[in-house]
């Protein structure tokens, strides 16, 4: 699957926030569907888990700036949660 594909459908078909708040609200609030946390996250305790609760947590292997572009978005993103997926296939990413 194309990471960077799948995140742009998400984020134009479906649900997410963006940000290492909006993601851990989002998580505490159990509507988060994924996790998906950059290798540069400031919170060592999504960075270091496999998931939050029963939300997995995808560990994208590049920094918060590289997530930012794949995403689209012209600054950087360390955490983002997958609220819906929309029509993306986000959801099958191997955690």
């Amino acid at each position: 699957m194309d990471l960077a594909h799948a995140l742009k459908v998400a984020l134009e078909t479906g649900t997410v926030r963006l940000g290492l708040e909006e993601t851990r609200r989002a998580a505490h609030e159990k509507k988060a569907r994924l996790l998906i946390v950059s290798r540069t996250c400031p919170d060592a305790t999504l960075v270091g888990q496999r998931a939050v609760g029963k939300i997995p947590i995808y560990h994208y292997d590049g920094t918060a700036v590289d997530l930012g572009q794949a995403c689209g978005r012209p600054f950087p993103v360390s955490a983002m949660a997958i609220v819906d997926p929309g029509s993306s296939a986000i959801l099958t990413l191997e955690t």
